[in-house]
């Protein structure tokens, strides 16, 4: 019976600390110093200097002033957009502020974890919300899986400006370090809007680190093509997709949040991430890369216990789209993984790599688009070894602080 005993207590003390190492993980919590879940409420300088045009030459954006973009300003012609520590960008919500690095140029944004870069809405502190100005968008030269390897932004109607595409799997488009991202994602007209950050065919030297995204009214993140990794982005309250990739991305993200709430949403199927390979399917070019996506130490979560809102699934799997699943825990959604038809197939379910993680509060593991549970795909999954653990804890009891007004820290008690 001591030997029974002393079994159980050390498989539960394996069990738990194994569960600690999932989701989003750090000896501190790195969400300190640099974050803002309340951004609604900061009260920040007017602005002083006017972005507007375009950026031919190498420029450095100071601390010392605020600046306000007017327009689309775009980085072209090679040039570096450098921004220091602690240096304010603000919005037009009038004339949709948005910063475009264009192929070929750089954006050197690196700030520190007391003195962040941000880029936020020029509106004053009672009237901000998501859509206020444009948003953040990259273009580089890496591939992306549509004929001819390039593609021009739908965002961007300059024919001088919007191309991105091509051969170099390891360009170099700049940094994005200790940057938060506020209130972009403005509709241009009824069926286009920008987000947050917009990456597109971005090459593995680019480094994306350090980022938060809150309060998009369209996706916080699209990444469109490329080859590109990401560590230690934040995504909250997002209208629509956290995070959305497209046309052969090959990415992989560690140690990284989804936050969604179930109000905050809007509804076209707002999920944490949709992965697919293509918009159109006569536009791609089956010789090239499908989309694949690794997850490490990823966590998606609602930041309430409530499955009534507009927040359903947690990850939308396209075809010929695949990922990889490694140490993440997801929380409070109806589906873990809702999978298109032709992603049912087992056959072509067998290519995705779930394991190691933890699955929280969720009423079903794979459903097809309708959120009905897919029985081909659970019964094969649930006979392999995958070490998945199916809990029912609760957000409110798996975070040391899953409350975002006060020093949030969503890693694992």
């Amino acid at each position: 019976m001591r030997i029974k005993i002393l079994l159980f207590l050390l498989t539960t003390f394996y069990v738990s600390n194994a569960q600690k190492n999932q989701g989003i993980i750090g000896e501190s919590n790195w969400f300190d110093g640099w974050t803002n879940f309340r951004p609604k409420s900061t009260e920040y300088d007017q602005a002083t200097r006017i972005l507007v045009g375009d950026i031919k030459e190498n420029m450095t954006l100071t601390k010392n002033n605020v600046y306000l973009i007017m327009g689309t300003v775009h980085v072209a012609n090679k040039a570096v957009l450098t921004i220091e520590p602690g240096t304010v960008i603000r919005g037009d919500f009038n004339t949709t502020g948005t910063l475009a690095i264009v192929k070929g140029s750089k954006i050197m944004a690196v700030g520190t974890d007391t003195n962040p870069i941000i880029f936020t809405s020029n509106k004053p502190v009672s009237e901000r919300k998501p859509g206020d100005w444009g948003g953040v968008i990259l273009m580089g030269d890496a591939p992306i899986n549509r004929f001819g390897g390039v593609s021009a932004s739908f965002y961007e109607p300059n024919p001088l400006y919007n191309l991105f595409g091509g051969l170099n799997e390891n360009s170099d488009s700049g940094i994005l370090k200790y940057v938060r991202i506020e209130f972009a994602g403005k509709k241009i007209d009824s069926k286009i809007s920008l987000n947050g950050l917009t990456l597109a065919a971005l090459g593995s030297k680019t480094k994306i680190e350090y980022v938060q995204i809150s309060f998009s009214s369209d996706d916080s993140v699209e990444v469109i093509g490329g080859n590109i990794d990401f560590s230690n982005i934040i995504s909250y309250r997002a209208t629509d997709d956290d995070f959305d990739y497209s046309m052969g991305v090959q990415s992989t993200m560690n140690n990284s949040i989804a936050i969604r709430n179930p109000y905050a949403s809007d509804n076209t199927r707002s999920r944490c991430f949709e992965i697919d390979s293509y918009d159109k399917i006569e536009n791609y070019d089956p010789t090239k890369k499908k989309t694949y996506i690794k997850l490490n130490n990823v966590t998606m979560t609602n930041d309430e216990e409530n499955t009534m809102g507009l927040v359903k699934e947690a990850i939308s799997l396209k075809p010929d789209s695949y990922i990889e699943v490694n140490k993440c825990l997801v929380a409070g959604f109806s589906s873990f993984i809702a999978l298109d038809d032709k992603c049912l197939e087992r056959d072509n379910f067998k290519k995705n790599k779930i394991y190691n993680s933890t699955i929280d509060s969720c009423a079903e593991l794979f459903t097809d688009e309708a959120l009905v549970k897919a029985l081909n795909v659970n019964d094969w999954f649930m006979q392999t070894d995958k070490l998945l653990n199916i809990t029912k804890v609760g957000i409110n009891s798996l975070f040391i602080n899953n409350n975002v007004k006060h020093k949030p820290d969503f890693r694992l008690k």
